[in-house]
């Protein structure tokens, strides 16, 4: 894996919190989030899992305009952003968004545009010392997007798009792009929600992850046999897939 400090972008995420944990051991991690709430609790944690120092940073995920500085500042005063995880986004509500175009630019700007903005900056950034590692959670709701979300769905495929080709233009660079494609994911963001089949946690989730930093893989299905499940998923028929649940 890359040497240098581990960014979280999202640091209050569960998903986020696991793979700090799986990465603090020996590292000097940076945890951004929202202003407004505190993160002593997960740089405590941090500490005790072996982090050599924990630093937290304001991040405003829907302010693009202020990722470029923000970046290029921890990137500078930490010494080089050795692995990036993209751990921030909304999951909206579905209906809403049906109904309210706001809501719906919402989400698409949270989990799309948002992270093409932070990607972008950082791509540059580690392109330009030849080294470095980003770790991208897309979506299998973007493998082949439902009625029943197809809005969040959507902006994890646009995602999920964009990913591939930065990491195809990454190729030969020293900057390793991994993309994750989870199923549903049982944790806060789900509350309430019935899992669906296939389902997993964020400690798998943060273990995947791992191992995919550890081998460079290009894509991590999690779990594994949602790949050759939803290559058969794209030959069902269109009259059938509109009924497909979240």
């Amino acid at each position: 894996m890359s040497a240098g400090p581990v960014l979280v972008l999202g640091g209050r995420s569960e998903i986020g919190a696991q793979v700090a944990r799986r990465l603090a051991p020996g590292r000097v991690v940076v945890l951004a989030a929202r202003p407004g709430g505190s993160l002593r609790e997960q740089s405590a944690e941090l500490v005790a899992a072996g982090a050599t120092a924990v630093h937290t940073v304001d991040f405003d995920a829907d302010d693009t305009a202020s990722h470029a500085a923000l970046l290029e500042k921890v990137d500078a005063e930490f010494g080089g952003i050795g692995i990036a995880v993209l751990a921030f986004g909304i999951l909206g509500e579905q209906a809403r968004a049906e109904r309210e175009p706001a809501h719906a630019v919402a989400v698409v700007h949270t989990d799309y545009v948002a992270q093409v903005s932070v990607l972008t900056t950082l791509a540059t950034l580690m392109r330009a010392r030849g080294a470095g590692q980003l770790v991208v959670f897309s979506s299998v709701a973007g493998a082949r997007v439902r009625r029943a979300n197809y809005v969040y769905g959507s902006a994890k495929a646009g995602l999920d798009g964009f990913a591939t080709g930065l990491s195809d233009a990454l190729h030969g660079s020293g900057v390793h792009l991994l993309l994750l494609r989870p199923g549903f994911v049982i944790g806060r963001m789900t509350e309430g929600m019935t899992p669906a089949p296939f389902s997993s946690t964020p400690d798998q989730v943060a273990d995947a992850v791992l191992r995919g930093l550890r081998r460079r893989a290009g894509v991590v299905w999690v779990p594994w046999a949602l790949r050759p499940i939803y290559a058969g998923l794209r030959f069902v028929p269109q009259a059938l897939w509109r009924r497909m649940p979240r």
